[in-house]
């Protein structure tokens, strides 16, 4: 019975055991499931889950209304999961070619938006779906909180410079992909955006 050859790491540490302020380097993040950004992301996928079930377990009056909203929450519902395990298993420290902040802002821009445009034209369409386009309008409002805090730790965090590793909502430390020009650039390509949308 072959095991194959594996890596094995070994660090020291003159601290003792890992404590606030030195987190474990386990495979899981035991601090993450308890911040603001990880309560949001269940929070989201809480309601997503209850909006995709009204309205799938409902009569469709308009098919495409209703294939529209189906798609759109799950979608997000799937990201909202990916996003929430890399943080959880710290898969960032290994995808380090991605830009993680700025793909979750991006993807809670374009996401919102979307759900948002979803959830109008699922009310629009069908009285009997008050309940789901409800929960899709919820689900919106805390998309557009995660889309806040994933503007200050992109945009805000990030363009201050090196303080951004020991400033992560989950404690860990990312290394940054872009520099700070580039940072300040897509920022402002996205206000600009943002306020042609909301004009």
């Amino acid at each position: 019975m072959s095991h194959g050859s594996g890596l094995v790491r070994t660090t020291c540490s003159s601290g003792g055991a890992p404590g606030p302020s030195q987190p474990s380097e386990g495979l899981l993040d035991p601090v993450y499931p308890r911040t603001q950004g990880a309560l949001l992301k269940v929070a989201q996928m809480v309601t997503l889950l209850i909006a995709f079930i009204c309205v799938r377990s409902s009569f469709p009056i308009d098919y495409g209304a209703h294939s529209f909203f189906e798609v759109v929450t799950m979608c997000d519902l799937i990201m909202i999961l990916v996003f929430y395990l890399v943080h959880l298993f710290r898969l960032y420290r290994v995808l380090t070619c991605i830009s993680w902040p700025l793909s979750e802002l991006l993807h809670y821009l374009i996401g919102t938006l979307l759900l948002f445009i979803a959830s109008i034209v699922i009310a629009s369409k069908n009285y009997n779906l008050v309940a789901g386009a409800i929960f899709g309008f919820l689900a919106s409002f805390l998309c557009l909180a995660s889309l806040w805090l994933s503007y200050k730790i992109t945009c805000i965090t990030q363009s201050s410079g090196p303080e951004f590793n020991s400033q992560q909502p989950h404690g860990g430390s990312q290394p940054s992909v872009m520099g700070s020009d580039d940072v300040l650039l897509v920022c402002l390509k996205t206000a600009t955006v943002y306020s042609h949308i909301s004009a």
